[in-house]
């Protein structure tokens, strides 16, 4: 069949509430032209990320009544040990609320001054977490990841001359661990190939260096490699996970991606005596061992869903959801990231908006005309998000889809809205930020149009 279905059927429902070109406007000015200012109940299509933001399972939500909530060890906590330890083969699993809790404590025992961190590229929280130990976080992706309009079918791969380069130069010492991301968010959600998650944990292996993945979307990256490397069409996306997290020897995840939850996340170490000190950070910031800052129910529904993001009917309707909505704006006229990645569309707001510099954040300018527009919430990932003062490589708009909330028709919708603004880009307007918070500023910094 041509057209994939949502294999899935809709059991309840939340109403939207629509507002007004006039309300919008008052209520971009109030939050500063910042849209993670804006209140949910003023948006209509969310799509500024789809980290917590997907609609739970029938199986998980009766999970959920499960939940053992004993302080240390309880049921639900075993139950999503050997889930994570039957998908992922690591030993020693963390609970922890979320992904950046588990980078958080990670780069406290392993980064610091001097240290230098190479990723293909580091999302923002980790590049924050990186930074904040003292590291540096090096950005490693290949020469066509820099090209939006060049097609590459793993332009998530890491450069491994110069990875192998960066070593060299600064000392494999000062390297305490690789770290590859998958799909790489940053980098538009390009996938990275088992052939060049080999070849990068054969460069660590020389030079005795730990490869960790940050693993939130490991499951759309699995099912890339089915789809797009050669010889892995006729594998399973669960015998192809479960080759991607051999090749490390940790992982940092948040399940508010692939754990198909709105919150959670673990750490996952081989070495048992990082682990143990992992727990301890663990039991002074988050919780027991067994909990790590998640009620039993958040354990139960993780374990579920875990089981639920590698069945394949699944994955085929999330890829082309979000495939679907890159064609329509390739076909618009917008200059997107090629191919689309598995959890969102990237739109080239510097080549939509020429006429706005860097400096004045077309990305931004391009998010807030969304809004006004259409009522639709979209993320900035360029200057304002690259946030150190410099331009961004790229100024981008992401378009993130969440996971089994929005119909066709709602993504028809952000279609129509992109095609109504197409030929008003020139009247956009640039912003000029007036505080600037020292880190992750993207979240909070506040602007004034131009």
């Amino acid at each position: 069949m041509k057209t994939i279905i949502e294999p899935f059927r809709i059991k309840m429902v939340e109403p939207l509430r629509l507002t007004t070109r006039e309300e919008r406007e008052e209520i971009l000015r109030a939050a500063g032209f910042n849209l993670f200012n804006i209140p949910a109940r003023d948006v209509l299509i969310d799509l500024l990320t789809d980290s917590g933001t997907g609609a739970m399972s029938s199986l998980q939500w009766a999970g959920m009544m499960q939940g053992d909530e004993s302080y240390a060890g309880a049921e639900s906590f075993y139950r999503f040990y050997e889930r994570v330890r039957e998908l992922t083969g690591f030993e020693y699993v963390l609970p922890t609320h979320q992904g950046r809790a588990s980078e958080r404590i990670l780069f406290e025992l392993l980064g610091g001054r001097g240290k230098v961190v190479p990723n293909n590229t580091h999302f923002d929280t980790t590049r924050a977490n990186v930074e904040h130990s003292g590291a540096e976080a090096v950005d490693l992706p290949i020469p066509e990841a820099h090209s939006p309009e060049v097609w590459h079918p793993f332009k998530g791969n890491m450069d491994v001359d110069r990875l192998e380069a960066l070593i060299r130069e600064v000392g494999a010492q000062r390297v305490p661990l690789c770290m590859v991301t998958v799909t790489n968010n940053a980098g538009g959600g390009q996938p990275v190939s088992l052939e060049n998650l080999r070849a990068v944990r054969s460069v660590c292996d020389r030079y005795g260096i730990p490869l960790f993945l940050d693993a939130c979307r490991f499951a759309e990256n699995a099912y890339f490699i089915k789809l797009r490397e050669p010889g892995q069409r006729d594998r399973s996306v669960r015998e192809i996970v479960r080759e991607m997290f051999d090749l490390a020897d940790g992982a940092t995840i948040s399940a508010k991606k692939d754990g198909l939850v709105n919150i959670g996340g673990m750490l996952l170490l081989r070495d048992r005596e990082l682990a143990e000190r992992a727990g301890s950070l663990l039991i002074l910031t988050e919780g027991f061992v067994t909990y790590g800052g998640l009620a039993g129910r958040d354990l139960e529904a993780m374990a579920q869903g875990l089981e639920e993001v590698i069945q394949e009917d699944y994955l085929a309707y999330r890829v082309r959801s979000v495939e679907y909505l890159g064609e329509k704006l390739s076909a618009l006229g917008y200059r997107t990231i090629q191919p689309p990645g598995g959890h969102a569309v990237f739109v080239d707001a510097g080549a939509l908006c020429p006429h706005i510099p860097p400096a004045q954040f077309p990305g931004q300018a391009l998010v807030c005309a969304l809004y006004r527009h259409a009522g639709i919430r979209a993320l900035e990932v360029g200057s304002v998000f690259h946030g150190d003062g410099r331009a961004a490589p790229w100024e981008m708009v992401r378009l993130a889809i969440p996971r089994r909330v929005y119909t066709q028709s709602h993504i028809d919708y952000v279609v129509e809205a992109f095609a109504e603004l197409y030929p008003q880009r020139f009247s956009f307007r640039g912003l000029r930020m007036v505080n600037r918070p020292q880190m992750l500023r993207h979240f909070t910094a506040r602007f004034e149009e131009l």
